[in-house]
């Protein structure tokens, strides 16, 4: 167990911005750090989430977009109480692939006659995390046409709603930001990996400057 305290933070931004290189970057300069480091994908990670990620990304059933919402918190809270929570409480810092931000602009973004607001979902997923927020919010930004480039899979129950949807949830990623954390940063995604991953750094290390 690491002597370190435990930091939370969030990676966040449409399909095809790049996430997954950029949380195996922060994993690698918190490792360098001495913290110990867990990295979860929301949703999914727990055994349950795990099978509502399947329900939810990796079919094509219809459902409303209030059933999605409640089945994305499901699975969160479920993360929460039985990997994120304990991790933290051992001093093992936690990289989360998505959190509640996501669930709030993809279930609210494009869609006003769904009766989802932004608020009526921070609310729910407060109650579902039992008021856990991350530390640190990192947004990566990028248009949408450019990130369905970058996409090398078939696109899954959310990203075959198309480009237009994808820039409304763009764009709702951006408004709904400062709700997510404390602290939150946005980095432009849209050049290469290097330059990306060097801010991702700056953020990351004047966060954990700031918390001493």
């Amino acid at each position: 167990m690491s002597d370190h305290s435990a930091h939370f933070i969030a990676v966040d931004g449409i399909d095809g911005v790049g996430k997954s290189t950029q949380i195996q970057v922060i994993a690698n300069l918190l490792r360098r750090g001495q913290h110990d480091v867990l990295v979860t994908r929301d949703p999914g990670t727990s055994e349950i989430g795990a099978k509502i990620r399947q329900l939810l990304l990796e079919t094509d059933l219809t459902m409303h977009r209030r059933t999605e919402a409640i089945l994305f918190m499901a699975s969160r809270c479920e993360m929460v109480e039985t990997v994120i929570r304990p991790a933290l409480q051992t001093r093992t810092s936690v990289i989360s692939d998505r959190f509640l931000l996501a669930n709030v602009v993809y279930q609210s973004a494009a869609d006003a006659q769904s009766g989802v607001s932004p608020e009526m979902l921070w609310e729910m997923g407060s109650l579902a995390n039992g008021g856990l927020r991350p530390d640190l919010t990192i947004l990566l930004d990028m248009p949408a046409a450019a990130a369905i480039r970058r996409l090398d899979r078939p696109a899954d129950r959310m990203e075959s709603r198309g480009e237009r949807y994808l820039e409304a949830v763009r764009q709702a990623f951006l408004d709904q930001l400062p709700r997510a954390s404390e602290h939150t940063v946005v980095v432009d995604a849209d050049r290469t990996i290097e330059q990306v991953a060097d801010s991702i750094r700056a953020a990351v290390s004047d966060h954990l400057a700031s918390c001493g």
